[in-house]
């Protein structure tokens, strides 16, 4: 088994209010939020991670959340700084940052470039006001453009914009206006996706009355990708699209089936070693998270993933490539030879669900992609 990649996803979880779809583990707190606190405990858990990173470099670096942009400039400094003198980074590592348009204004974008992040993800959601009120978002379609403008401005040259579709009473023409409204800022980087109800969320509990049906989200997604690609946004994901040579590295590595380190409340973590392929939680109470590192606990402890965790984990991410992997890719990820999903994949593709275009290389045919859900299913253990 060859070593793949290697990255390190930091987990900041406190939000100015909680959004009624939002299924992470964020929490209400502002500027109330215990931020020295938490960035100190990120540093004794990113010491705590070091012994899995040995000789390997990090290539790239994802600040989610909740929101980062709650943190100023200083403290997402300190927090590069401490991951900079623990780990050898590449060249051209990619360090991304999530920040919400009404959250940016706490630090000038020019202090997190002056810090290190080189690629911000924004998440507007939607650039209509109704829409964003459904979504109980604080901010407005001008904030979007602001925020971009801003950080383009100061020189930030990679920036994503996240955008749902499938929104309470939307329709083909409003969607597609979302996508134009989010082109003219020239962003490098588009995520779109179909809003879900999940679990543990308010809209789950409460679904609005005017959810688009199935048959107008697939109108939607298919509207959707074709104005993209008019506009110069290839899809390289389900639900990313990306101008040349701007695919976030980040989630390739996700989705490639490639090592992370995580750190931070709730975090989780891949990593692969002689013994295998192992998984890993961070304890998701931030409260709980910083008493445990603080009195020197382990935040985690890794559980192997056994044949069948491997195969159903590699062929959820790798799944979702548009243009799909090589057969010879599975061993190198897990260790097992490639006969044990290739003997998957030939019934999936007599029923018109996966695709060889090329001998060794495989992807999710048209129909597969419609239906992915039912075709990463067949793959569970």
């Amino acid at each position: 088994m060859m070593q793949p990649p290697l990255a390190l996803y930091v987990h900041l979880p406190w939000c100015v209010r909680k959004c009624p779809y939002c299924d992470f583990n964020s929490h209400t707190a502002g500027a109330n939020a215990p931020r020295a606190r938490y960035i100190a405990a990120l540093l004794a858990d990113l010491d705590a991670e070091t012994k899995r990173a040995t000789g390997r470099a990090l290539s790239s670096i994802f600040l989610g959340g909740g929101t980062p942009s709650l943190f100023p400039p200083g403290e997402i400094a300190e927090l590069v700084a401490g991951i900079r003198a623990r780990f050898e980074l590449t060249d051209d590592v990619e360090i991304t940052m999530e920040a919400n348009p009404g959250t940016i204004e706490c630090g000038d974008p020019e202090g997190y470039l002056a810090a290190g992040i080189n690629r911000l993800s924004i998440g507007a959601q939607s650039f209509d006001a109704s829409m964003l009120a459904k979504l109980g978002r604080i901010h407005s379609a001008g904030d979007i453009a602001a925020a971009v403008g801003a950080a383009s401005a100061t020189g930030f040259t990679n920036i994503n914009i996240d955008l749902m579709y499938g929104l309470p009473g939307q329709d083909v023409a409003a969607a597609l206006e979302d996508l134009r409204a989010a082109s003219k800022l020239q962003p490098a980087h588009l995520s779109w996706y179909q809003l879900t109800l999940e679990p543990n969320t308010v809209f789950h509990a409460r679904p609005p009355a005017d959810m688009p049906g199935h048959d107008l989200c697939a109108d939607i997604q298919t509207a959707g990708q074709a104005l993209l690609a008019g506009l110069g946004f290839k899809q390289y994901e389900v639900s990313a699209y990306a101008r040349d040579g701007q695919a976030c590295r980040h989630n390739l590595n996700y989705w490639s089936f490639g090592d992370y380190l995580a750190v931070g409340a709730g975090a989780h973590g891949k990593i692969s070693d002689a013994a295998g392929v192992w998984r890993y939680a961070k304890i998701a109470n931030p409260v709980g998270y910083m008493q445990a590192l603080e009195s020197g606990q382990p935040a985690a402890a890794p559980t192997a993933l056994d044949q069948g965790e491997l195969v159903f984990e590699f062929m959820l991410n790798v799944s979702r490539l548009t243009q799909g992997f090589e057969l010879g890719l599975f061993t190198q990820r897990t260790g097992l030879p490639a006969r044990i999903l290739s003997e998957r994949l030939l019934p999936l593709r007599d029923r018109g669900l996966m695709e060889e275009p090329v001998a060794g290389t495989w992807r999710a045919s048209e129909l597969g992609m419609r239906f992915l859900n039912d075709l990463q299913a067949a793959f569970l253990p």
